[in-house]
């Protein structure tokens, strides 16, 4: 289903707007679309890449091994 949307914008921005658009060969309200579309998609492929991540983490194993440093000492010189 879709929805209408108005937004307020420069009259002399919509003029150019919609010559370039006739140059793209498209049209101002396509070229919005379009970038509704990207922005939520971007959003959703940022969620999934999070969770990727951290189950990436969790499933990491990772070894430190022993420090034979401390804090203290590393402001000692």
């Amino acid at each position: 289903m879709k929805t209408n949307l108005t937004i307020t914008v420069d009259a002399d921005v919509l003029r150019k707007a919609r010559m370039r658009a006739l140059q793209d060969d498209t049209s101002v309200n396509a070229y919005m679309r379009g970038c509704l579309e990207d922005y939520v998609d971007e959003g959703e492929r940022a969620a999934q890449a999070v969770v990727e991540v951290k189950r990436l983490m969790d499933a990491a194993e990772l070894h430190w091994g022993s420090s034979t440093w401390s804090r203290e000492g590393l402001y000692e010189r």
